[in-house]
């Protein structure tokens, strides 16, 4: 008789891992009750590894601004929704590992499974949240700094989880596609949602760094300064964006593709390959959006060796400037 294993992601292990099952098809999450401990999988290793560092560094930032008073703006919670997001990430990604090699069980993989499944659709529509706060503080500079603001902010967070949460309440045992146990349909709509939001936030950013080119150019005229002065101004507020939406496509991309075109006769190690850089975009949120805010500096500092009070009133300051 086969021994039957617990699988972790994809329909069949990646080579020098198939040992095991009478067909040859025991590796990832098929979720079928295991016989035989699951030999241990560096790559499944490789994603526990990055969802404790995803765990760790967003933690930090949740903590900070779910604690500092001074963290209501608008700007600020979108920052916690994205990382409160990728915390709940990086814990699925342990989870699921601990409850493949420790504790197998069907129902409980299923759950982190949708887990991971909400919690990268909330992180991903966050980003899409902070790049229309970030728009929208430019484009309406003087009107943004009222209570429709926080009322749109609100909005936008309700809208956020719900549809991630409506996104992570389809895993299905018995899936066949790139990724179980997601169906190929779940996982196709999942792509294409990725790149229509990839899409919205490529038009946003270019309309923002028109209006910041445009905003230099003004002010670069009225108070006549050298034209090297304008073009580093420019550069700045274009650089910005470019390193924000090249670290979104280099991240989830590949996988976004492979989703849409690959299947579940696809080798393991396609699948691994795609993934593990797609959690790679949790690790690097935190860094870009959170650590090199000035604000959360200052309280960061305060914490680590209390040079300054974390009580301290904050200069106001815009989304564009962050």
């Amino acid at each position: 008789v086969g021994m039957r294993r617990f699988r972790s992601w994809s329909g069949h292990p990646p080579e020098g891992l198939e040992g095991g099952s009478g067909n040859g098809s025991g590796s990832s999450l098929d979720l079928e009750s295991v016989v035989q401990p699951l030999a241990l999988n560096p790559w499944d290793v490789a994603l526990c590894i990055s969802g404790t560092i995803i765990s760790c560094e967003n933690a930090v930032v949740v903590v900070v601004i779910f604690y500092t008073p001074a963290f209501r703006a608008p700007m600020f919670l979108l920052m916690g929704s994205l990382a409160t997001a990728d915390l709940l990430a990086g814990l699925g990604l342990i989870l699921h590992f601990a409850f493949v090699y420790f504790t197998p069980s069907e129902a409980v993989s299923l759950l982190t499974v949708g887990l991971l499944v909400t919690s990268f659709t909330a992180s991903v529509c966050s980003l899409l949240a902070i790049t229309i706060d970030r728009y929208l503080s430019l484009y309406n500079a003087l009107t943004y700094y009222s209570e429709r603001t926080v009322t749109r902010t609100y909005i936008m967070l309700i809208l956020t989880w719900g549809a991630s949460i409506c996104h992570g309440l389809l895993p299905e045992p018995s899936a066949c596609s790139v990724v179980r146990p997601l169906t190929r349909s779940h996982l196709v709509l999942l792509s294409a949602s990725f790149l229509a939001v990839f899409a919205v936030m490529l038009q946003l950013y270019v309309q923002i760094c028109r209006i910041v080119c445009r905003h230099a150019h003004q002010i670069a005229v009225q108070r006549h300064f050298l034209a090297s002065s304008h073009y580093a101004t420019t550069r700045k507020g274009i650089a910005t964006p470019a390193v924000l939406l090249g670290t979104l496509a280099s991240c989830w991309l590949p996988f976004a593709v492979y989703g849409l075109l690959g299947d579940c006769s696809s080798p393991a190690l396609y699948t691994y390959a795609t993934l593990l850089p797609a959690t790679y975009n949790s690790v690097l949120n935190p860094v870009l959006y959170a650590f090199r805010n000035q604000e959360i500096q200052k309280v960061l500092w305060a914490v680590c060796c209390g040079c300054c009070s974390p009580t301290l009133p904050f200069r106001s300051r815009s989304p564009s400037d962050v």
